[in-house]
C-alpha cells in the first residue's frame, strides 16, 4: 500500500490516505518519495479551477526521490538512482510530437495529478521515460521545483533560440519568475523584472536581474517602449497587455508561461506592424529537463524553498495560497 495525503473535496483539507497501486507497470518505475515540491498547478487542481479534478486528489508532481523498483521493460533507470518527475508521467510514445522529442506537446501526454496519485507520498507511480535522472552536485531538497517551475521558464529559451544578446523581461516575480530571472541572467541575456511589489523589486536585482521596473506604475512601463526581444508572464492575472506589448522591438514576442484564465484582450496593429508574436508554452520534455538540470548545477541556479514536513502538508498549502511564499515550497521527508 502506497501512504499518501489526499483531498476528497473541492478545496479540502489533505487527509492521511493510503491505495493499492496494483502491479507495476512493465515500463513503469515507483520513486520512494524523499522531496515534493508545491506549485501552484496543485491548488487550481485542489480547487477544480480546471474541471478536471477527480477526488480523492493526491497532489504532488514536483518529485525528488530513488527509484525503488522498476518494470521489467526497463533498462535506462536502475533501483538506487535519484530521479526527479514532474508534471506529465508519461506519454504515447508514439505520435509525431514524441517521434520528433516533443514529448511535452503529446496530446496524450499523463498528468502526474490528473487522473492519478501524485507525489503527496511515500511513493509515487511513473512511466521511465517521464522521469530524469538527477545530475551529481545538485541540491537535492530544492530541485523539486525544477521539475515543473523551472522548465517552464527554461523551456522558452530552447524552443526559441534566445540569443544571450537578448533583452528579456519577465512579468511577476514570485515561484516561476524568480527561477526565470536566474536562467536568465545565467543565460546570458539583460533582465529586466517587471513587478508590483516595491519590496520584490530588490530581491529581483539580487536574483539576476539588471532592471527593475514598477508594473503598477504606466509611466514606467511607456518608457521601456520598443525596448525587449521576449517578455515572459509568469502571472495568472489580467494585465493590460498592450502595455507590455508595446515594450517590444520589433519580431518581440510576448509569451505566457503563466495560466491567465480569462481571454486576452489585444490590439493586432501593433503585432502586424512590429511582426510581434503572442505564444505560449507548457512545461519541457524529458531531454530539455536533463538539459536545465544540468545548466542549473553548472550556474549554480536554485530554487529559493521553504521546507516543511509532510504532515505539515495543510500548512504549506496554506502558505502557498496566501501568496506569501518566499518563492517555492516543498516537502521533506
Amino acid at each position: 500500500m502506497i501512504k499518501a495525503y489526499a483531498a476528497f473535496e473541492t478545496g479540502g483539507e489533505l487527509k492521511p490516505f493510503e491505495y493499492d497501486p496494483g502491479p507495476l507497470g512493465r515500463n513503469d518505475v515507483e520513486i520512494a518519495v524523499e522531496h515534493c515540491g508545491i506549485c501552484h498547478s496543485d491548488l487550481s487542481m485542489l480547487d477544480n479551477e480546471w474541471g478536471i479534478t477527480q477526488y480523492p486528489l493526491v497532489p504532488g508532481h514536483e518529485v525528488v526521490g530513488t527509484i525503488s523498483a522498476v518494470g521489467e521493460g526497463v533498462n535506462n533507470l536502475q533501483v538506487g538512482m535519484q530521479v526527479g518527475l514532474g508534471w506529465q508521467s508519461g506519454y504515447c510514445m508514439t505520435c509525431s510530437s514524441c517521434l520528433e522529442g516533443d514529448h511535452n506537446l503529446c496530446a496524450g501526454a499523463l498528468g502526474t495529478i490528473v487522473g492519478r496519485h501524485g507525489g503527496f507520498a511515500d511513493r509515487v507511480r511513473a512511466q521511465a521515460a517521464s522521469v530524469v535522472a538527477l545530475p551529481n552536485n545538485i541540491d537535492i531538497q530544492s530541485a523539486g521545483p525544477l521539475f515543473c517551475g523551472g522548465i517552464t521558464v527554461f523551456n522558452p529559451l530552447v524552443q526559441f533560440d534566445v540569443k544571450p544578446t537578448s533583452k528579456v523581461a519577465v512579468i511577476g516575480i514570485g515561484g516561476l519568475g524568480h527561477m526565470a530571472l536566474q536562467f536568465l541572467n545565467a543565460w546570458g541575456c539583460e533582465v529586466t523584472a517587471f513587478t508590483s511589489s516595491e519590496a520584490k523589486q530588490a530581491e529581483a536585482l539580487e536574483l539576476g536581474a539588471h532592471h527593475a521596473i514598477n508594473s503598477r506604475n504606466l509611466a514606467e512601463i511607456e518608457a521601456a517602449a520598443g525596448q525587449f526581444d521576449l517578455i515572459l508572464s509568469t502571472v495568472n492575472v489580467t494585465l493590460d497587455w498592450n502595455a507590455y506589448v508595446a515594450t517590444l522591438r520589433p519580431k518581440g514576442r510576448l509569451h505566457f508561461v503563466g495560466a491567465t484564465l480569462e481571454p486576452l484582450e489585444l490590439g493586432v496593429f501593433p503585432l502586424i506592424l512590429g511582426q510581434r508574436s503572442i505564444s505560449g508554452s507548457p512545461v519541457g520534455s524529458p531531454a530539455n529537463i536533463a538539459k536545465m538540470l544540468e545548466f542549473a548545477v553548472q550556474h549554480n541556479i536554485k530554487p529559493v524553498v521553504e521546507s516543511y514536513r509532510f504532515d505539515q502538508v495543510n500548512e504549506a498549502m496554506e502558505k502557498l495560497r496566501s501568496g506569501q511564499a518566499r518563492y517555492r515550497v516543498v516537502l521533506s521527508k
